[in-house]
């Protein structure tokens, strides 16, 4: 009688360990064909509809036009030549005294600027103590009155925009500021 509890227990260990067994290999196998796919797909060369085949010479005109077309999409899709690229300058935070008007008032003006270019972000950001004077004389010399409507609004970052383009040096060239965003603007 002892033997047959012994028995029991040893065939009921044998189907426990098969399933394991079992299970184990079937996660394996699973395992496998998500790495096979996975390298399947990260092979395969990706073809790029925006990109058109080599036209011969004589289509010269055309392929240019193309090729414009294609330098745009590429712009517009983040890979641009790093040398034309649009990239953003922030200011730190501008806090002024306006003209009174008839009260005193202050504006607070947080500025962000587009330029052409990293080379030039780069040149922007070890000038920023003349591009602040220049943003600052502009700044002070308005009323609250000019520059709370939208109007107004618009004029000053069209005033900005003419004032950051203008070369560094005597003899330098206009700076390529595309744009003037305001990100914050406060008058108290």
């Amino acid at each position: 009688m002892a033997q047959e509890p012994a028995k029991a227990e040893a065939a009921a260990a044998a189907p426990k360990s098969k399933k394991k067994l079992i299970v184990i290999l079937a996660v394996v196998l699973a395992l496998a064909a998500a790495g096979g796919g996975a390298a399947f797909f990260l092979m395969q060369k990706k073809e790029d509809p925006h990109h058109a085949k080599a036209k011969p010479a004589h289509e010269g005109e055309e392929a240019e036009a193309e090729a414009g077309e294609h330098e745009e999409e590429a712009e517009a899709e983040g890979h641009a030549d790093p040398k034309t690229a649009l990239t953003y300058v922030q200011f730190e935070t501008f806090t002024v005294n306006l003209l009174p008007d008839p009260d005193d008032k202050f504006l607070q003006l947080d500025l962000t600027v587009e330029v052409k270019g990293a080379e030039l972000a780069e040149k922007f950001k070890t000038q920023m103590p003349v591009l602040r004077n220049r943003v600052l004389l502009l700044l002070t010399s308005k009323k609250a009155t000019d520059i709370s409507t939208p109007e107004g609004k618009t004029q000053l970052s069209a005033e900005l925009l003419a004032e950051l383009k203008k070369p560094l040096t005597a003899s330098g060239k206009p700076l390529k500021v595309t744009q003037v965003l305001f990100t914050s603007f406060v008058i108290q």
